[in-house]
């Protein structure tokens, strides 16, 4: 695609005016105001085409840095991805040091060009047991949320490293301490008190939740937060294939039932 587009002047322009046309329509109905997504299948992308899994992880991040661009354009205002699952550190010891390579790479992109950041006003926030990661990987994570922390017109929540039961068993800590403390009565705590004290405490309800690779399980993510009407959307592709009509279909399926609705639906209408 880059080779043609380079062969004809303009079409580039064409394009993108193309693709900000789209992304009206978007705006003229409901928007999304939280996404989930599972990036299932850079490794196998890597595999198929013979090459490094550190370069299946790159073309990932590449599909991300579009999909991102398009659902802030369009309006969404969190978009949470699943970076490193706390069980990723059962991989071999060579596959972990590629992907904290990776993710340290793509932080520190994020924190010097910050393009994408600065564009549309995004605030990075990492999500999950950050005393899993060496100083090393903690200082470019502590580096990445200074950098973005006065952003305040989006968030993008990276799981890293993460799991839901992780998750909901940190909320629970918390609780427990603050009630320890004579903060909180043990009586008061209920459900909407452990969703407060999660990492994603302070995101809107879980609208969509994606993974791509045909994989059908959610494998250990965003399991508190799938519950109340969250549109499952398996993709039949491997996420460096995730391209930007895979994401736009997604958007404007999910406005065109809300708007049809006029009201908060459930998955298994």
């Amino acid at each position: 695609m880059d080779r043609t587009v380079s062969r004809f002047p303009g079409l580039q322009n064409v394009l993108n005016f193309g693709k900000t046309c789209l992304i009206n329509v978007l705006k003229a109905g409901p928007v999304p105001q939280h996404i989930a997504i599972v990036m299932d299948g850079n490794r196998r992308y890597a595999k198929r085409r013979k090459q490094e899994v550190r370069e299946g992880h790159n073309a990932g991040f590449e599909s991300l840095a579009a999909t991102l661009e398009l659902c802030y354009n369009a309006g969404v205002k969190v978009v949470t991805v699943f970076a490193f699952s706390i069980e990723n550190f059962n991989r071999t010891p060579y596959e972990v040091e590629s992907l904290m390579e990776v993710a340290k790479s793509r932080l520190n992109q994020l924190c010097e060009h910050g393009e994408l950041a600065e564009q549309y006003g995004v605030r990075i926030k990492i999500v999950g047991d950050r005393s899993r990661l060496s100083p090393d990987v903690v200082e470019i994570v502590e580096r990445a949320e200074s950098t973005t922390k006065n952003n305040s017109k989006a968030v993008l929540n990276v799981c890293f490293p993460y799991t839901s039961r992780d998750e909901m068993a940190a909320s629970i800590r918390k609780i427990v301490g603050k009630a320890k403390h004579h903060k909180i009565s043990p009586a008061s705590i209920d459900e909407h008190m452990i969703e407060e004290n999660m990492y994603t405490g302070d995101s809107p309800e879980l609208d969509i939740l994606i993974r791509s690779s045909g994989v059908e399980r959610f494998s250990d993510f965003m399991l508190w937060q799938s519950h109340n009407g969250t549109q499952i959307e398996f993709i039949d592709k491997l996420w460096p294939e995730f391209g930007f009509w895979d994401m736009y279909s997604i958007l404007l399926r999910w406005s065109m039932r809300k708007a049809s609705s006029g009201k908060d639906y459930e998955k298994d209408e």
